[in-house]
């Protein structure tokens, strides 16, 4: 499972999920990517189970890149227990995802297995989610002879 080394705060408050991603929402690696279209919070097993999902259908073939990683804790009070008494302890590890946001992506496979693999993450996921695919935005310049 994700999660960090360390931290400078054991617990974190829960925070908003409102607005749309402003970084991370642009193919940066890999030619085929995952776009989430809603907000969500993506727990460390949940990327997990995508990453296998997607690792396992191209054989272990091309590359993947992970582009989020779970950094806010998230706390849990035991079962029956009295209200108050402060906030519970750390149980997993989540993050929080906003609409525009790149999840994965993908490079060095056949388009029709890329599409296939990342349709199998999406069932993993918690929040509707897109695939794309990297616009070639530069194209070779013709050499001039001499």
């Amino acid at each position: 499972m994700l999660m960090p080394k360390r931290t400078k705060y054991r617990k974190a408050h829960r925070g908003t999920r409102r607005g749309v991603a402003t970084a991370g929402v642009s193919i940066a690696f890999g030619e085929y990517a995952l776009q989430a279209l809603e907000p969500a919070w993506l727990t460390s097993a949940q990327i997990e189970a995508a990453r296998r999902a997607i690792t396992r259908f191209i054989k272990r073939g091309g590359k993947l890149w992970i582009r989020v990683f779970p950094d806010k804790p998230v706390t849990k009070k035991p079962a029956e227990t009295r209200m108050g008494s402060g906030k519970g302890n750390p149980e997993y590890w989540m993050e929080v995802v906003k609409p525009g946001r790149i999840l994965f992506e993908l490079a060095g496979v056949r388009e029709d297995l890329a599409v296939e693999a990342l349709t199998r993450a999406i069932f993993k996921l918690p929040c509707k989610c897109r695939i794309v695919k990297r616009e070639t935005a530069v194209e070779a310049a013709p050499v001039a002879e001499a």
